[in-house]
């Protein structure tokens, strides 16, 4: 099932299926949301609950149990319940299950408020932890941009743009973990990134800690257009495009997680950027989109 809101003459879809925004068109028509061709992916705009990633060894220990859970959680994959909405707002919901308590062992409540801006969309989750005991999560947005936008380009046509000048090396996987004194130099006294598949083949995802910068444009240095992703809550900025298609899409993901990290421990709250809530207590993340 999908829901449509609109505003101002901009339009979007929001699907029951992992509670996603699946579709902005701004009110020229123009679709910004990579349509999930899976020739290349067909993913997206999911979101990553409650692991950004995957496992070491596809497991974890939580409270005694062993947790397995496919790459980046199950909410992308579970069936939201649609609680309120208006005519540019939805706000949907998940809750714990059989098939999640096999995987998490943690009631939850999982929101999630997708809403029409000014000129773009934002993306408001709250986790609650509705149990009786501390619940470790992680958290993250996966959304993929079309890239090019206008026709007669190419992607190699896109920067990525930081708010500020920035020196972060970009993690970089070793059999299937990060390892941080593995890096490799990608930011070095710059605001900006061109756009290259090389990037994708040789490390499949660019994952950057300790950014100063609280947005990032994707822009084009030909027809102007693009977007500007906010991610003030988020401690993580990881960029991906499918490794060796020269697929037509950027996801940009803000991560309050990481996946598996040498040396962590085997406990879930273990993990790095692991959120702790306590029973009763829930926690808000937003990111916001703007188009350029």
């Amino acid at each position: 099932m999908e829901l449509e809101l609109k505003r101002g003459g901009c339009s979007a879809r929001i699907a029951t299926l992992g509670g996603e925004l699946v579709s902005y068109r701004d009110a020229e028509g123009m679709e910004y949301i990579w349509g999930g061709d899976p020739a290349y992916w067909s993913g997206r705009n999911p979101l990553l609950f409650p692991i950004v990633g995957g496992l070491r060894d596809g497991n974890v220990l939580a409270d005694g149990q062993i947790c397995t859970m496919a790459r980046h959680g199950f909410a992308r994959r579970q069936e939201f319940t649609v609680t309120e909405t208006g005519p540019d707002w939805a706000r949907l919901e998940l809750r714990e299950n059989a098939r999640t308590l096999e995987q998490y062992p943690f009631p939850f409540r999982l929101q999630v408020l997708q809403k029409l801006e000014e000129k773009g969309f934002s993306t408001a989750i709250t986790v609650c932890n509705t149990g009786p005991r501390t619940m470790p999560f992680c958290l993250g947005g996966h959304t993929a941009f079309r890239c090019p936008l206008a026709a007669g380009e190419r992607f190699e046509d896109y920067a990525i743009e930081f708010e500020q000048r920035e020196d972060c090396p970009t993690l970089v996987p070793v059999e299937g973990l990060l390892d941080r004194t593995r890096i490799r130099p990608c930011l070095e006294g710059t605001n900006r990134l061109e756009l290259s598949y090389h990037y994708f083949d040789e490390m499949d995802t660019l994952i950057f800690t300790g950014l100063r910068s609280k947005w990032v444009c994707l822009h084009s240095g030909t027809s102007g257009r693009g977007v500007r992703m906010h991610f003030d809550d988020f401690p993580v900025l990881a960029l991906w495009s499918v490794p060796g298609k020269r697929a037509p899409y950027l996801c940009i993901e803000p991560w309050h997680g990481l996946p598996p990290v040498a040396g962590e421990g085997p406990q879930f709250r273990d993990k790095a950027y692991c959120i702790l809530l306590e029973p009763g207590e829930e926690r808000t993340m937003r990111y916001w989109v703007e188009t350029l």
